[in-house]
């Protein structure tokens, strides 16, 4: 016999978001956004569908594995759905903007992953970021970092643990030793794990100072003054390596001296990303949850991918996530009004939602039940007027 699928079953990891979290989610959406706008951000919302290689112009293999293919029955090319807004969004900047100065732009909007990211139990998200395009200095760095940290704060999250990095330590130290891709992937897996005996093996075909580096790179973590002490120590003199720790200290001062309640550290192995990042990298992390809450950081080389050199840094996260971990929203008190056509009462309930009160009227005079409202008041009609009484 055969088995008959049920027909509203979803996909393996791909969820609905029912009423009261869906509601949550977007008064979150909207107070970020406000408070976007308040720092000069102006909102984009790039397509969900684009053409394979523009979607993925400028990007390493990870996304390519991780986005949807297929065929549009149009052109016959191939398209991609997206799984990360970013690149979208520096396309914009440097080709339908191309603007000379600074430019701040943010977005939210839904991406689809076709593999369950690790740490992560949805393939689909609610993107939410901010990217500024067009400054080149630790400044820019700061800006990203100091409204990720506001972006919790509106979310309720007081506590916030963020790990710096720089991915112009290891270039500093290859300094252009390992040219072959698919190594470059194998190091930063390797160093990511601090995996100390496999990394030991692949570094030997390195110069010793190169090689005592990386091994060195696998120990630089913790509190920021500690961390950048030893590393101007053990690891070689490099320009670029000079650069990366000058912007983490200039970083970490200016932090510390923002006042919110965050816990810095640096972690110089944390390459999460490496390949799409260029100077600048950071992760922020909250209490209730195992994996980032949010990423971020520089990657100039997206913009010169789309054939206009760029400077570009920012963050993106999760804003399903978020609204998962931000305190419970009380439910929003309503008023359950009769549904009859006895003169007054239309006048009289939009009359009461012009105030910004809630009116649900009870159709065939059931209950109303929602998991939204709190229906603790009824509008009755009292002589010849209608009010408002507690329930």
């Amino acid at each position: 016999m055969l088995q008959i699928m049920n027909r509203w079953l979803l996909p393996e990891y791909i969820a609905d978001v029912l009423p009261a979290e869906a509601r949550k989610v977007e008064t979150l959406r909207r107070a970020i956004l406000d408070l976007y706008q308040s720092y000069g951000y102006e909102l984009v919302a790039p397509p969900i569908l684009e053409f394979l290689d523009s979607l993925l112009t400028g990007t390493g293999s990870d996304l390519n594995l991780q986005t949807f293919k297929l065929v549009d029955q149009l052109s016959g090319r191939t398209l991609g759905l997206r799984a990360d807004m970013t690149p979208q969004v520096a396309r914009i900047d440097a080709h339908l903007l191309n603007r000379k100065g600074v430019t701040r732009l943010c977005y939210a909007g839904s991406v689809a992953h076709a593999r369950t990211p690790v740490g992560s139990s949805a393939r689909e998200e609610l993107q939410l970021g901010a990217e500024i395009y067009g400054c080149a200095t630790w400044e820019a760095d700061f800006e990203a970092v100091s409204l990720l940290l506001e972006t919790l704060r509106v979310a309720g999250l007081n506590k916030v643990y963020l790990d710096l990095s720089h991915a112009g330590v290891l270039e500093g130290i290859l300094d252009g030793q390992v040219k072959d891709k698919g190594e470059v992937e194998a190091l930063y897996s390797l160093l990511q794990s601090k995996d100390r005996p496999r990394l030991a093996i692949w570094s030997q075909c390195l110069p010793t100072k190169s090689a005592q580096a990386l091994m060195a790179l696998t120990e630089l973590n913790g509190p920021c003054a500690q961390v950048l002490a030893d590393a101007r120590k053990s690891l070689p003199k490099h320009p670029l390596i000079d650069e990366a720790l000058a912007q983490l200290e200039n970083l970490a001062a200016a932090t510390n001296a923002f006042k919110v309640n965050v816990e810095l550290s640096i972690d110089l192995a944390d390459l999460r990303g490496y390949q799409y990042h260029s100077g600048v990298m950071f992760a922020a992390y909250v209490d209730q949850l195992p994996q980032p809450i949010a990423r971020g950081g520089r990657y100039d080389h997206v913009g010169q991918a789309f054939g206009r050199s760029r400077p570009a840094t920012g963050f993106s996260m999760d804003l399903l996530t978020l609204a998962n971990l931000a305190p419970l929203a009380q439910r929003k008190p309503a008023i359950v009004a009769p549904w009859t056509l006895e003169a007054g009462l239309a006048s009289k309930i939009a009359e009461l939602r012009v105030a910004g009160e809630v009116v649900i009227q009870a159709l065939g005079g059931d209950d109303v039940e929602t998991a939204e409202y709190l229906c603790d008041r009824e509008l009755v009609r009292q002589d010849s007027a209608w009010v408002v009484k507690k329930k």
